[in-house]
């Protein structure tokens, strides 16, 4: 039998690529996984300081019985003050008788030689009043 000499290291070569394929493949595993959960964080913290926010309505419209209004300055307070609270910053703004928060996440990438990854949410809340049931 007649060995060819050609085919030597070709297994090596193979071997190489495929692993760096599986790395690959794993690294958008994990650092997508990540961007995915960084996004739901951030949409949860900005969703729920714009809750705390939306709560800090104007005592004296809510008394008239007239068109709801938040104090704008209390709103912002308190959206602020849930971001601190729970370790994050962002932007609050206070139109009327709605809050908007934008909150922005970088996180960074473990496997994937991306750099840095952004995430940003921006959620709202509008304060409301209910009559109790009778």
């Amino acid at each position: 039998m007649t060995r060819l000499r050609n085919d030597r290291g070709a297994v090596s070569t193979f071997l190489a690529v495929i692993a760096v394929a599986l790395l690959m493949a794993a690294g958008l595993a994990v650092d997508g996984g990540r961007k995915v959960a960084a996004l739901r964080e951030v949409s949860h913290v900005a969703d729920n300081a714009a809750r705390a926010g939306a709560q800090a309505i104007n005592p004296d419209s809510l008394r008239s019985g007239g068109e709801i209004r938040l104090d704008p300055e209390q709103a912002a307070a308190a959206a602020a003050a849930y971001l601190a609270s729970v370790g994050h910053t962002g932007d609050v703004t206070v139109e009327a008788d709605r809050v908007t928060v934008t909150v922005t996440l970088t996180i960074q990438p473990r496997l994937l030689p991306t750099g840095p990854m952004t995430v940003t949410a921006t959620e709202t809340a509008t304060a409301v009043t209910e009559e109790p049931p009778p």
